[in-house]
């Protein structure tokens, strides 16, 4: 007995994917997907020839040989299998067709994030390699400790590569919190560079939101210290916050020179016109992707004297 029944119970109009049940080229049943694809009710459809429902002759073509193939339609990607039965039995043979242009957008992701490993890794392991070597040989202590730092350096640079990348991969866990617990935790871990920079960093009005404690983190983290790098020594650093309705703006503003093109600035590999050393050019690229992954904005502008950095993330409005 075919495992196809000629005479299919409604169970298959609750499979994800279009079905396409035919014999010798003539449609005898479309599933509820199918019909949402092809926008032909089962009705109509039924007895009529696989082209004039499936207006494809690729399809068709499957259909009649089995097998497998990939298509992109109107920017979907569908996985399509036409399972045949044999045509001496007269039983129903099938066509499942499934979207998967989720699954097709994470693989680019992940080729993405393996291709910003490859390049960005690249540099600080060739400086380690370097600075490996030189310490095999015998040299003034003075040198060696000079060595050692710049083996420590590249060690942090590695390390932060490795957050900014993992931070977008990981799974949300947002919670309710006041935002100064995420100011409090960036103060603290730039406290060091505050100080060697003499730079002024001050924080606005509490606020109540709902974040990843541990995104919100990475993104200011990446705002400030792109202020303090950017803008004049001693330059003051301000990170403002505004209630707007059901969201937070959060703004980081420095007294850096204006940026030229505040919207290419976050695609990937991208640094601004005063950019100076060994920056990968991913700081604001994973900026604006943990806060696109949340739902929110985020952009650059130019306010007066001062370059904004900002970005918006979900309020908790009354609750302060």
């Amino acid at each position: 007995m075919s495992l196809l029944s000629e005479r299919p119970d409604h169970w298959i109009d609750a499979l994800p994917q279009a079905v396409v049940l035919y014999r010798s080229g003539t449609v005898q049943r479309l599933n509820a997907a199918a019909v949402r694809l092809w926008g032909v009710t089962d009705d109509r459809a039924r007895g009529r020839p696989l082209l004039e429902v499936l207006r494809r002759h690729t399809l068709e073509a499957l259909c009649e040989r089995g097998g497998e193939l990939e298509l992109d339609v109107a920017g979907r990607a569908l996985r399509c299998q036409a399972l045949l039965e044999p045509a001496t039995s007269g039983a129903i043979s099938a066509l499942i067709v499934e979207d998967v242009t989720e699954h097709r957008r994470r693989e680019a992701e992940l080729r993405e994030a393996a291709a910003i490993l490859s390049h960005e890794f690249r540099t600080p392991v060739a400086g380690l390699r370097g600075v490996l070597e030189a310490l095999e040989y015998q040299m003034p202590a003075e040198m060696q400790q000079n060595f050692v730092r710049q083996g420590l350096q590249e060690v942090e640079r590695l390390a932060r590569l490795v957050e900014d990348l993992a931070v977008g991969f990981r799974p949300t866990r947002a919670r309710t919190f006041p935002i100064s617990e995420a100011f409090a935790r960036a103060s603290r871990l730039l406290a060091q560079d505050v100080a060697q920079n003499g730079t002024p960093l001050s924080f606005g009005e509490d606020q109540l939101v709902r974040a990843d404690p541990d995104k919100l983190l990475q993104v200011l983290l990446n705002l400030i210290e792109n202020a303090m790098k950017y803008g004049p020594r001693g330059g003051a650093v301000q990170v403002e916050t505004q209630a707007r309705g059901g969201f937070v703006e959060v703004a980081v503003l420095d007294l850096g020179a204006p940026v030229p093109d505040t919207d290419n600035i976050f695609r990937a590999h991208t640094r601004g016109p005063g950019a100076s050393g060994n920056g990968s050019g991913m700081g604001l690229y994973i900026v604006r992707s943990i806060v696109e992954g949340w739902g929110g904005q985020a952009w650059a502008e130019r306010r007066g004297e001062r370059n904004a950095f900002c970005f918006t993330l979900s309020s908790v409005a009354g609750m302060m």
